[in-house]
Order: C-alpha cells, then sequence, then structure tokens
C-alpha cells in the first residue's frame, strides 16, 4: 500500500533540517547504494559524518513516529537513520529495489520505504518519485514536510530533475507486521473501528471491531 501523510514536518522542523542541509557537506550518494543500485544512483547525500545529522535525524525520526498516519499505516517497530538526498539539475536515481537488511552492526529488515519531503514542487522540474506498479507507474510529487510510504519490495525511481533543487529525507522501516496486504488489512480495520467508535461507542458492533483488530495483531505482529 503506497501512502501519503500530510505535515509530518511543522514548518520550524523543516526550517532548521534545510538550514542543515544548507551549510552541510555533500558526499557522492553511490557511497551509500548496494551492488547494482550504485549503477543507477546519481545524487549527493548529507555526509554521514556532518556536525548537524545527530539532531536532524532526530527531528524526522521524532516527528514521524508523532504522526498518527504513519503509525497507522507502518506499525513501527524500528526506524533507520535517515539519508538526506540532494538532488540539482541532471541528477536521478533509476529503477532499483531496496536492499532487504539495512544498516551497520545489527541489521534491520526493510519493510516499508519513506521519502520525507524537504522542498516544495515548484521550487524544482522532474524529480518525481516513481512506483513500478501492476496499473502502471505511479508517481508522487508531496509539499514540503509531507511523506509517502510504500513497500520496500516496490521497484521505484526518482526521475531526472531539470531544474531546480530537490531535498528529501529517505528512511526505511521494521514494521511489527511483516507482510504488506496484512498491513493493508490492519489499516483497513483500523479506520472500521474508529469510526464505529466514534458513531456508536457502547455498539456490540464496535466491541467486535476492536476485537478482530487486537487479535489479528496479535497474530501477525513480530514482538
Amino acid at each position: 500500500m503506497l501512502a501519503t501523510m500530510e505535515s509530518v514536518l511543522d514548518w520550524p522542523a523543516l526550517k532548521e533540517i534545510r538550514k542543515a542541509l544548507a551549510e552541510g557537506n555533500f558526499v557522492d550518494g553511490q557511497k551509500t547504494a548496494g551492488s547494482r543500485a550504485k549503477r543507477v544512483k546519481h545524487n549527493e547525500q548529507l555526509s554521514p559524518r556532518d556536525d548537524s545529522r545527530k539532531q536532524i535525524d532526530k527531528l524526522v525520526v521524532d516527528a514521524l513516529r508523532r504522526n498518527a498516519e504513519f503509525q497507522r499505516v507502518v506499525i513501527p517497530r524500528s526506524i533507520q537513520r535517515p539519508l538526506f538526498s540532494r538532488y540539482g539539475p541532471g541528477m536521478n536515481y533509476g529503477i532499483h529495489v531496496d536492499d532487504a537488511l539495512m544498516g551497520s552492526g545489527v541489521k534491520l529488515r526493510s519493510d516499508v520505504s519513506v521519502t520525507v519531503f524537504l522542498s516544495n514542487p515548484d521550487d524544482y522540474d522532474g524529480g518525481e518519485l516513481e512506483m513500478v506498479s501492476p496499473f502502471g507507474p505511479q508517481e508522487v510529487k508531496l509539499p514540503a514536510g509531507w511523506a509517502v510510504a510504500y513497500p520496500s519490495s516496490t521497484l521505484h525511481r526518482v526521475k531526472p530533475v531539470t531544474a531546480g533543487e530537490r531535498l528529501a529525507a529517505v528512511t526505511w522501516v521494521q514494521s511489527y507486521i511483516a507482510d504488506p496486504a496484512r498491513r493493508e488489512i490492519l489499516y483497513d480495520l483500523d479506520k472500521i473501528r474508529r469510526r464505529l467508535g466514534n458513531l456508536d461507542p457502547d455498539g456490540e458492533e464496535t466491541d467486535l471491531a476492536f476485537k478482530a483488530y487486537a487479535n489479528l495483531l496479535r497474530m501477525w505482529s513480530e514482538a
């Protein structure tokens, strides 16, 4: 399931991150690409040793954890340290799939990929995040501070930027629910139970919806 989340980053956080990126040290994005992705990755990324990284990493991760829609869609167990990417004219990231295991030392399984947009759509031309799907290509280009989450198993690319500058934070999540189809079922059921809770808080059907959600989560989760 592809899901967008409005205003994950508020303006003060977005402003602080943009300032850090404007002053930061960027390196070739291929340094963090897997062996196959190196062939098609043409962007820049904020150096992992940049002085600002600890603070702006925390801003992104904390904002995601506070976002109710992110919690419902992803059911996160662990969130990987973000990468901050920059695309200028002519830069792109060709078709690829994200690595199954992320991080150094203890590995995190990448169940869900998340892009937090740091530039507004009118700041750059091109640069759409494009997913390969059975229904044809799906393009995403969101306002600054918004985010999109999608299964990490999805083939996707960042189309070439033709003008301006595209800034984004990208991270990966290990979910308590590894199967994307099960995550979607839980997401739909959560909407139903919350709706019933508003319409008929003491109803038998409301209790059953909450029970079904809790028991499926218990059955499918990897604690």
